[in-house]
């Protein structure tokens, strides 16, 4: 009701701010208008896209005792390929995941490793877990040509694709399965969550992040028959796999395109709001840019795909939002030009418009929409994560420019364990463009310290405090942790995952994600909407109010 409330409220404020920023009178430098004008609409459209997907959360609040899954008959003989892709990452980070997924309940699981490294530890921790080992010659189409290789050599009508550092719960396939009833379901998605967000830095900002996603917006996605496939923690029907052509291999964000084929054939999706499996985060700025620019090209490089795709045009609408998501970057530059452009030349882009009335009619329209987002993400979007978006705002710019030169993508993997020293090069066009906004503001100080110049510094103040705020981790020797974190927390938007049973053995505690309980760890505040599992198997809400 809250949430309703703030978007009815913030499109009164929109109205209000663009019914004052389009009068005729108030063109100042024609280009700089005009593109202040596409910048500020550009972000309209976002913040349309994130109310109406908001608006569609089914979930419903206090929800009564109800399961998760509807049943399936006889779903312990469903057998279920699970697929654990693997690249020359460390041994102690997949032995859990291989663990616990041999270990899996609800189905009968067949795992196997595909590893692209050709780790012979691999092949040897394989064998002691009693998992499939597969190699291939080459590495063509890294993850997604993995996977369509491994697809050739395994049967099983159903296929999950676990990240390798991705621990699934005990109820991973019990939760997932059996939506497999609807024969028109191609996929089962569920939540991606940092197991390593209470001691990392960066891991907590970009799981902020991530928690506004496999909140709200998911949710609200499914409601509107439109979530995508994230990569890992999923499970899929074969036929349906099979009917697309595997997983596309000339992208890197093959899931997401994968997503379109499938909705574009008329398969369904469906979203399980529950922490089935946990997994790493990035834990220094190095890895978070070379996560984002992967997510980030991919997109940016699958819009052609949506457009001409026989999506229906509610889901069209729906996969251009999220595909566009990072072309935010190029709104934030023009944002950081505008005072830079009054300071330095003079030029501005509004006319006839003082400090005071410019805020009057900006300042309901920017904070009532802060606050939606808030309310969606029942506060688990942080200001640490909102700067580290902003200070990253140049990896949209340049997929971009090369998405537009058609220049190669290469699928990156994400390094599962921070590095420790400085990573000033992964935050640098942000120190570059903070240090141009002070320089700039201390010479307009100096020469013309008129009403108007103070403004512009004010304005590009705020900037440079906020690219700092996000580019510190990267400024600073990353935390060692204090102690391998064997579980999640419980998570807003999400149900936490269950302990694993009495008869599970322990984990050799050398991975920072396992699969039982640690005392001590604070959970944050659990929204009424959410469903948490219960030692029964059903799901009821959660009344936590312990704050983070």
């Amino acid at each position: 009701m809250a949430f309703r409330l703030l978007v009815m409220l913030s499109l009164a404020a929109s109205v209000w701010y663009f019914g004052w920023l389009l009068q005729p009178g108030r063109v100042g430098d024609p280009v700089l208008y005009w593109v202040l004008v596409l910048a500020e609409t550009f972000n309209l459209v976002q913040a349309l896209g994130f109310w109406w997907t908001c608006a569609h959360n089914r979930t419903s609040p206090r929800p009564k005792m109800r399961r998760t899954a509807p049943k399936m008959r006889r779903t312990a003989n469903v057998n279920v390929d699970v697929l654990i892709p693997v690249y020359n990452e460390p041994v102690e980070i997949i032995e859990p995941v291989v663990e616990a997924a041999v270990r899996l309940k609800g189905a009968c699981p067949h795992v196997a490793i595909l590893d692209d490294g050709n780790n012979p530890e691999v092949r040897t921790l394989a064998e002691r877990h009693g998992a499939r080992y597969l190699r291939r010659k080459s590495n063509r189409g890294a993850k997604a040509g993995n996977i369509n290789d491994a697809l050739k050599r395994t049967h099983s009508p159903m296929v999950a694709v676990l990240d390798c550092d991705h621990v699934p719960g005990p109820r991973f396939l019990e939760a997932t399965v059996g939506h497999f009833k609807r024969r028109d379901v191609a996929f089962v998605q569920s939540p991606q969550y940092y197991a390593n967000a209470a001691d990392n830095e960066v891991a907590r900002a970009a799981w902020s992040q991530q928690a506004l996603f496999f909140g709200s917006i998911a949710n609200g996605k499914a409601g509107l028959d439109s979530m995508f496939c994230c990569g890992t923690n999923i499970v899929f029907r074969r036929a349906a796999l099979e009917s697309a052509g595997g997983f596309p291999e000339d992208t890197v964000t093959e899931d997401f395109e994968l997503s379109v084929r499938l909705h574009a054939d008329g398969w369904k999706s469906v979203y399980v709001p529950e922490v089935l499996a946990q997994g790493l985060g990035p834990e220094d700025m190095s890895s978070y840019v070379s996560q984002q620019l992967r997510w980030s090209r991919g997109c940016i490089s699958a819009i052609p795909l949506v457009l001409r795709s026989r999506l229906p045009l509610r889901l069209r609408l729906q996969y251009l939002l999220s595909a566009s998501y990072f072309l935010y970057g190029w709104t934030l530059l023009v944002y950081m030009l505008m005072p830079l452009a009054r300071i330095a030349f003079g030029w501005q882009p509004l006319a006839s418009a003082s400090a005071a009335d410019f805020l009057l009619h900006f300042a309901p329209y920017f904070l009532l929409s802060i606050a939606s987002v808030a309310a969606a993400g029942f506060g688990t979007y942080t200001f640490s994560a909102f700067a580290l978006a902003a200070t990253s705002f140049w990896i949209g710019i340049v997929c971009t420019v090369r998405a537009l030169l058609r220049r190669p993508a290469r699928f990156v993997v994400t390094p599962k364990q921070g590095s420790a020293g400085w990573h000033p090069a992964a935050v640098a066009p942000s120190l570059v463009a903070t240090g141009v906004l002070i320089a700039v503001s201390v010479w307009g100080l100096l020469h013309d310290p008129t009403p108007g110049i103070l403004n512009a510094v004010a304005f590009a103040a705020v900037h440079s405090a906020i690219l700092l705020r996000g580019a510190a981790p990267a400024l600073r020797l990353p935390r060692r942790r204090a102690a391998p974190v064997q579980t999640a927390r419980e998570r807003p938007g999400v149900p936490a995952p269950q302990p694993a049973p009495a008869e599970a053995p322990a984990s050799s505690g050398r991975s920072p994600v396992a699969g039982r309980a640690v005392e001590g760890i604070t959970k944050p505040r659990v929204p009424p909407d959410v469903l948490v599992p219960s030692g029964d198997g059903t799901a009821t809400t959660s009344e936590t109010n312990i704050s983070a």
